[in-house]
């Protein structure tokens, strides 16, 4: 466990080496005020760009909160999504293709410690960024529009954040499997995008899969109810996060062994 400990300050101090306790949440922060903000300024942004013609007025249907606040999620679909792969892509594959990785193992440590030292500082690092994002979202919907109950925030922050975690996890195996970043960057991504758009396609037959939580953590902050398959695929989300590490530490370990 001590050893465990002794990675897991490895990661933290390499992440601070890198500004990423900085960037990461200042972004992620950025990414939840976009929308309440410009929404808000939207009627003031397009008559001040003189975009309408003149006598023209502009008028827009006030959003509930609630779609505000869903707005600021779909904005990690993608964007965050984005930020967790340029910043964690390399999180083995660089340490393998350098060498790091073999000095470090030469010493008594466990392929285990190794990776799930590496996963638990990123995952720390992403939920907190995450919280801090849709926390600052939260503020200004309810500064600018109308506060949500604090619940409804630590809801979805909750179940959002098992999506989150699963893409780490997929990119914490890519990059165990790729000795190249970019490779495992761009398999993540296309993966990510290729399975959303499926999901989203076909909502009504695959209720179960972890593509539906954003839907799902929707429809909590509309209808103010859980869905009845929102456990399945928290589940199975679960399920997969698992499985995904137990790949990552099999595939690094075989291939250490191979050199």
């Amino acid at each position: 466990m001590k050893q465990w400990f002794t990675l897991l300050n490895k990661e933290f101090l390499e992440m601070a080496r890198n500004y990423k306790w900085i960037w990461m949440p200042l972004a992620f922060i950025l990414l939840g005020v976009l929308d309440p903000v410009t929404t808000y300024y939207l009627p003031e942004i397009i008559s001040s760009s003189g975009g309408l013609p003149e006598g023209a007025v502009f008028e827009m249907p006030v959003p509930s909160p609630e779609e505000v606040f869903i707005m600021s999620l779909g904005e990690y679909q993608m964007l965050g999504v984005l930020f967790i792969v340029l910043s964690f892509m390399g999180t083995v594959s660089s340490e393998r293709k350098s060498g790091v990785a073999q000095l470090i193992l030469v010493k008594p440590v466990s392929y285990v410690a190794y990776i799930t030292s590496k996963w638990t500082a990123a995952l720390i690092l992403i939920i907190l960024s995450f919280f801090l994002g849709m926390l600052a979202s939260w503020y200004y919907t309810g500064v600018l529009f109308e506060f949500l109950p604090f619940s409804s925030l630590m809801e979805v922050v909750g179940l959002y954040s098992l999506w989150l975690v699963l893409v780490l996890s997929f990119l914490i195996l890519c990059s165990a499997a790729f000795i190249h970043p970019g490779a495992a960057a761009v398999t993540v991504l296309v993966t990510v995008f290729v399975t959303t758009m499926i999901g989203g396609s076909f909502q009504h037959l695959i209720e179960w899969s972890p593509t539906q939580l954003f839907s799902y953590a929707s429809e909590r902050l509309i209808a103010d109810s859980w869905s009845e398959h929102v456990w399945p695929a928290a589940g199975l989300t679960v399920t997969m996060i698992i499985l995904f590490l137990s790949l990552a530490i099999y595939i690094f370990k075989k291939k250490e062994l191979a050199n």
